[in-house]
């Protein structure tokens, strides 16, 4: 065996590769572009990347779907139960049982078979506050990583504070945790198969877009961690990996399905203390909208036609049907009736509601569970906000007091956003990467998503027959 580490660098590109990743130019002797999993978001790409198969394979359609027999949205759930087919860990362990897999901050991350992983777990007290904390097996790593490394900076994974400056940190503090998490289980029990997840690219990208010229700035932050985990890594005898789940690309607009499906009557809604909920199962037709991909679930199968002519006509948007799903690999039963499929310059929110003042009280917070689809307009503070850090610091005051408070200060307006991915791009530039300083590794410039598991499966085990 040939112990692995492999470096998920989220959003990195070739197009972003040059004079800003002087590390990961030094260590590149091959580099290949993935065309993209279909939808290329995060828990599709990465259990496409750890099972050789596609969506309607291994069940992930996005990041969160539909269930129907519960009749909800269920977004960003952890069971890894919920990734049908056999794990790239698996396969490697039933070839040589002494194998080890430590998985760091990939998602479905919990109940695995994995010898060691690590991810981001809220606690829920039931007095309503929500504590951030991380989940581990075996469980007294949590406690010893914790103790060694310090609080995972939780605050800054996901939201206003991720991807900035902070007084709690820099901003790739969450990126650097995760790189110290790598090196102390390595130290520690030196695993044959390392997954480290490197989200610090994803969030400015999303803010601003790939054009802007801060992007430079994360190119060199990331760049730094990168090259001190190969030379750590390198150093300990690990052969390492890089690779990226998509790539982001520039966007202009947002497009609001739910608004639409509300305008002609196939909407539900309900009034909760005076706001406004979706009620999903009540619904003739609505939107799961993840980055620029929707999952569009009908009561009635004869709504087919007319709601692809809206979508298409008043929308601007594809639409796939039951042969274009099964082209694209996502023909589960998990996805929508139909998948809407934004243009390269657009991308799908969740909102339904028609007057901000009647948006559910979560809308303005970071409730990455409780929204009806992907949001990342919560990277933004409502620049409307007058003093929004005074606002900020009295409500975590209330908190530590123990007085309930809502963190309302995220903004309602989705032209903020600057970034997006979950297509295919036209330019393979903004496909992500799959690089390797090996020089018999890759045949070839481009490879499927699907190629990732055994590209990976080879690299450990080099040359030894698939299992049975």
């Amino acid at each position: 065996m040939q112990r692995t580490a492999v470096l998920n660098v989220v959003g990195l590109t070739k197009g972003l590769l040059g004079p800003h990743t002087p590390n990961i130019n030094s260590f590149l002797r091959h580099a290949a572009t993935i065309t993209p999993v279909f939808p290329a978001v995060t828990c599709s790409a990465q259990s496409t990347y750890l099972t050789g198969l596609n969506p309607s394979g291994h069940g992930i359609v996005g990041n969160g779907w539909y269930n129907r027999e519960l009749a909800e949205v269920q977004f960003w759930k952890q069971s890894n139960h919920l990734v049908h087919g056999r794990k790239i860990w698996e396969e490697i362990s039933a070839l040589e049982p002494k194998a080890t897999c430590a998985k760091l901050f990939w998602w479905y991350n919990m109940y695995s078979t994995a010898d060691y992983s690590i991810t981001p777990r809220p606690m829920y007290p039931a007095d309503g506050r929500k504590v951030f904390d991380i989940y581990t097996w075996p469980f007294p790593i949590r406690a010893e990583i914790k103790k060694d490394l310090g609080e995972f900076p939780f605050p800054a994974f996901w939201g206003p504070a991720a991807g900035v400056d902070t007084p709690q940190g820099t901003p790739d503090a969450v990126s650097r945790w995760i790189a110290e998490s790598a090196k102390w289980i390595e130290t520690r029990y030196s695993p044959t198969l390392s997954l480290v997840y490197l989200p610090h690219l994803d969030y400015n990208l999303q803010r601003y877009g790939p054009s802007d010229p801060r992007t430079a700035d994360d190119v060199r932050a990331i760049d730094r961690i990168v090259g001190d985990l190969i030379s750590f890594f390198t150093q300990r005898g690990v052969t390492v990996l890089i690779l990226s789940e998509y790539g982001i690309t520039d966007v202009n607009r947002p497009i609001h399905l739910n608004r639409v499906f509300r305008q002609n009557g196939w909407l539900a809604i309900k009034d909760e203390l005076g706001l406004e909920m979706l009620d999903a199962g009540a619904s003739t037709a609505f939107a799961v909208a993840d980055h620029q991909v929707a999952h569009i679930y009908l009561r009635d199968p004869s709504m087919e036609k007319g709601v692809t002519e809206i979508l298409e006509n008043d929308c601007g948007v594809r639409v796939l049907g039951a042969r274009e799903k099964r082209e694209y690999g996502i023909d589960h039963e998990r996805a929508g009736d139909l998948i809407a499929v934004a243009p390269q310059d657009a991308w799908f929110t969740y909102y339904y509601w028609l007057d901000d003042r009647l948006a559910p009280d979560f809308a303005r917070c970071v409730d990455i569970h409780r929204k009806s689809g992907y949001d990342p307009v919560e990277l933004f503070i409502d620049p409307r906000l007058k003093a929004p850090k005074l606002k900020i610091v009295s409500k975590l005051l209330k908190k530590k007091l123990g007085f309930r408070m809502l963190m309302d200060v995220v903004s309602l307006d989705a032209s903020l956003v600057r970034g997006s991915h979950g297509i295919r791009p036209a330019d393979a530039k903004h496909h992500p990467v799959f690089i390797t300083n090996r020089a018999d590794l890759l045949a070839s410039e481009e490879i499927a998503g699907t190629d990732v598991y055994h590209l990976i499966r080879r690299t450990v085990l080099g040359g030894k027959r698939e299992s049975g």
